[in-house]
């Protein structure tokens, strides 16, 4: 038996600390929710089970990624052979003999061997960071020691597969809009540099004067002609500087920002993170990670930094015994639904379930957000291309009428 030493709250986020013994980390974490705990920190001095974020180790000579389609697949299928009682390590060896891609084989190649030779799962798949994320890492670390390897493998690809559909919503979603978009500034840069350009040597020959929207058309087109290269440039220029912008710390808190304070888009993002906090706070939770582990590993997942930025204050919160629920409200970050939601998953235990419910429930969220903005995207793009396009065909028209009237 070993002394783990805990933090906690009660039901009443009352903070409680202090020792008990249990033969390992998930059994003393089992003990604390029955006794209706919520575990905050639970340690026994060994690195090894405190679940911590290790820093991964960078693999030379490793120049692909397995696809996130393909490693649910991977997951799933050692989970359905761990689950039937084959050791870990028949069922890597035979997994490796399944898989049929190049870099996924030689990736568990080395995951089997380093099995075979005695390292853990979770330290043989550390060793691949660009590969397998901390979550995934810890998850699995969990699973191991607490005896409970295939229920986690399949946590693990459910929740990669829930987040797969989110990113292919979104994708699918913004396909019609970037082709629209696409097709309308083909048609009119052809407009601008081949079809207007004939025309003006029309107008030069015959010398009319021009109205002014015909004029400014002119000016565009002669100016997009002979300028081209610049403005390439001048684009590229600009795109590369958001980028830069984007990669400094300072700069990406401050357009996330700007982000969340968008109509419409802003509120899209909004419940896309809260789907994605909730959902991997829910996957660690369950597979026995402590909570403040699985708050470090879910801010590192987060992509909007603004929102990532406020794990700092639950963190603190949940040391000073104040549950999730209320630094999540001062966050003022998390929509009242959510926490709500949260603050009944603390009061009756079931914490992790209830963020599974808040995830599934800002997924729909998200999907009606996307239908939506979807729906106010097309015709806009629709009525600004015919707009363009309209100013370009009456420009014409005018000078048109204009020369048959010096003509009569």
């Amino acid at each position: 038996m070993n002394i783990f030493y805990y933090k906690a709250t009660d039901r009443l986020g009352k903070p409680i600390e202090g020792n008990l013994e249990a033969p390992d980390y998930q059994n003393a974490v089992a003990q604390l929710r029955g006794l209706n705990y919520f575990p905050i920190q639970v340690s026994d001095n060994q690195p090894d089970k405190n679940f911590s974020i290790k820093r991964p180790l960078q693999i030379n000579g490793l120049r692909n990624k397995i696809s996130a389609k393909d490693l649910v697949s991977i997951t799933q299928q050692l989970a359905t052979l761990v689950d039937s009682g084959i050791t870990l390590d028949k069922s890597l060896s035979i997994l490796v003999d399944l898989v049929e891609k190049p870099q996924a084989k030689e990736i568990l190649t080395k995951v089997h061997k380093k099995v075979h030779a005695g390292s853990s799962f979770a330290d043989a798949l550390a060793e691949f960071p660009k590969v397998f994320s901390k979550l995934y890492i810890n998850m699995i670390r969990a699973g191991e020691a607490g005896g409970t390897l295939a229920p986690s493998l399949n946590s693990v690809a459910s929740f990669l597969e829930k987040s797969e559909e989110l990113k292919a919503n979104i994708k699918s979603a913004m396909i019609y809009p970037a082709i629209l978009t696409s097709v309308g500034g083909f048609a009119i840069l052809v407009l601008f540099t081949v079809v207007i350009p004939r025309f003006s040597k029309l107008f030069d020959e015959l010398g009319a004067a021009l109205p002014l929207p015909t004029k400014i058309m002119l000016f565009l087109s002669t100016f997009i002609t002979n300028h081209w290269l610049a403005i390439i440039m001048v684009f590229i220029l600009l795109v590369a500087g958001f980028i830069f912008y984007l990669k400094q710390k300072k700069g990406r808190l401050h357009w996330d920002g700007i982000v969340l304070g968008l109509p419409l888009f802003g509120s899209l993002v909004q419940k896309i993170e809260v789907s994605r906090f909730s959902r991997t706070m829910a996957t660690l939770l369950s597979s026995g990670v402590a909570i403040l582990g699985a708050l470090d590993i879910t801010q590192a997942i987060l992509n909007n930094r603004m929102i990532a930025a406020t794990m700092g204050q639950l963190r603190q919160g949940l040391k000073e015994g104040n549950g999730l629920s209320k630094p999540l409200q001062q966050t003022g970050v998390f929509p009242p639904l959510a926490i709500h939601m949260i603050a009944i998953g603390e009061e009756t235990g079931t914490l992790d379930k209830m963020l599974t419910k808040v995830a599934n429930t800002y997924d729909r969220e998200v999907e009606r957000s996307i239908k939506q903005l979807i729906s106010l995207i097309e015709p806009f793009m629709i009525l600004s291309m015919a707009l363009v396009i309209g100013f370009i065909v009456i420009s014409m028209l005018l000078a048109i009428f204009s020369i048959n009237e010096i003509n009569f």
